[in-house]
C-alpha cells in the first residue's frame, strides 16, 4: 500500500512545463537570430558539431531530475508490515443516491457533488467505525463492502457517477434492501445505515421497507440535498450545458428536495432526517448519534509501519543533474565518424 506524505509538492512539477516552454522559446529565437546572420548552409559550415537533439535530449534530462525531485519532495511511502488490530466501533453504509435528478444544481456544485463531500467530511470524522457504500438509482449497487480502509472508501466515492447505472429512477427501498446484506452480525444493534438523496422516491416502498430494517437493528439516517424549489436537470458535454431535460409535453423538468419522504424513512426507522445544505451541521449531528451508541469490537487488518521511499527519487534526481552537467550539446565525435544518416561534413 502506497501513502504520500506531503502532496502539496506536486505543484513543483509545474517547473518542467515552463522549463519545456523556455527551451522552445529560446530554439525559436536562436533560429530567428541565426537566419538574420547567415543562410542555412552557411550556419551548417560555421559550426557543424550543433546538435538539436543532444540539446533536447540535455532539456529532457533536467526535466525527470525535476520531476524525481518533486516525487522526493512528496516522500512516497510503501507500508511494510500488516497487523490484526482489535477496535471498537459502529457498522455504516452510506447508500449515495446516482439517479440523474442529483446533477440539478440548486446547491452548489451540484447534488451528487455535495453528497460525495458531506460523505467524504462524515468519514474523515470517523475513528475506528468501518463504512460501506452503496450507489442507487432505479436499481442499487454495492460499491464497497464494510471495511476499515477509509482511503478506498473515498476512492470508490469520488469514481461515482450519474452514468454508473442503466436502470434510472430513485428506488430507495432497493438500498435499504441491498444494506441488510452488508452486516455481518445478526445480533448487532450498532448498525446505520446513512440515506444521502433528494428524496424522490419512484418504488413508493422505501417507508414500509425501512420499518422492515428497523425491526432488523438498522439505524437510517437520512441527508437531504436539494432545495425545495428546485431546479432543472442539465444536459452537459464536456463541462458545458446544452439543454436542460424535458417532459413529454416538452418542458422542463423540475425536480424538487423531497424532505416529507425522507423524514417519513427515518422516522420509521428510529432516526434522523438532516438537510444537507450546511456540511458542518450534518457531520456533527451524525458524530452525535455515533457517539450515543454501542460500540462493537471487531478484528481488521491494517498496514502498521511504513517505510519512506524519498531516497531513491532524490538519488535519481541527483545523479540526473549531474548527467546533465556534463551533456554537452554537441555532436558526440564517434558517432559523428559512424555517419549513420549519410551526412556530408565540410
Amino acid at each position: 500500500m502506497f501513502r504520500l506524505d506531503e502532496k502539496i509538492w506536486f505543484w513543483t512539477l509545474l517547473v518542467i512545463p515552463v522549463i519545456i516552454l523556455l527551451f522552445i522559446l529560446l530554439q525559436i529565437w536562436r533560429r530567428s537570430a541565426q537566419n538574420k546572420f547567415a543562410d542555412s548552409e552557411l550556419l551548417k559550415r560555421l559550426s557543424p558539431n550543433q546538435s538539436l537533439f543532444k540539446s533536447t535530449l540535455k532539456v529532457l534530462v533536467l526535466c525527470g531530475a525535476f520531476a524525481s525531485l518533486s516525487l522526493a519532495l512528496v516522500n512516497p511511502k510503501i507500508g511494510t508490515k500488516l497487523e490484526t488490530v482489535r477496535s471498537q466501533g459502529v457498522d455504516i453504509v452510506f447508500a449515495v443516491d446516482v439517479s440523474k435528478s442529483m446533477l440539478a444544481e440548486d446547491i452548489a456544485p451540484n447534488r451528487l457533488e455535495k453528497s460525495k463531500q458531506l460523505v467524504t467530511q462524515i468519514i474523515n470524522s470517523l475513528a475506528s467505525d468501518r463504512v460501506g457504500i452503496i450507489a442507487y438509482a432505479g436499481k442499487a449497487f454495492p460499491q464497497l463492502p464494510i471495511t476499515t480502509d477509509y482511503a478506498s472508501a473515498k476512492m470508490f466515492l469520488q469514481n461515482m457517477n450519474t452514468d454508473m447505472l442503466s436502470s434510472q429512477g430513485t428506488a430507495i427501498h432497493e438500498a435499504i434492501q441491498l444494506a441488510k446484506t452488508y452486516y455481518d452480525d445478526e445480533e448487532q444493534t450498532n448498525r446505520i445505515l446513512i440515506i444521502i438523496s433528494d428524496g424522490e422516491d419512484h418504488g413508493g416502498e422505501s417507508v414500509d421497507v425501512a420499518e422492515e430494517a428497523s425491526d432488523e437493528g438498522i439505524r437510517i439516517l437520512t441527508v437531504g440535498v436539494g432545495d425545495i424549489k428546485g431546479g432543472p436537470i442539465p444536459i452537459k458535454r464536456n463541462g458545458v450545458v446544452l439543454n436542460y431535460k424535458k417532459d413529454n409535453k416538452g418542458e422542463t423538468v423540475i425536480t424538487r428536495l423531497d424532505e416529507t419522504t425522507l423524514k417519513e424513512i427515518a422516522k420509521e426507522a428510529n432516526g434522523v432526517y438532516i438537510n444537507g445544505a450546511n456540511t458542518t451541521e450534518v457531520v456533527n449531528t451524525i458524530k452525535e448519534v455515533l457517539d450515543k451508541m454501542d460500540k462493537k469490537e471487531f478484528e481488521s487488518k491494517q498496514i502498521a509501519d511504513f517505510k519512506d521511499q524519498f531516497q531513491w527519487f532524490l538519488g535519481l534526481g541527483i545523479l540526473l543533474l549531474f548527467i546533465d552537467i556534463f551533456f554537452l550539446e554537441r555532436k558526440t565525435a564517434w558517432l559523428k565518424k559512424l555517419n549513420l544518416f549519410n551526412e556530408t561534413y565540410i
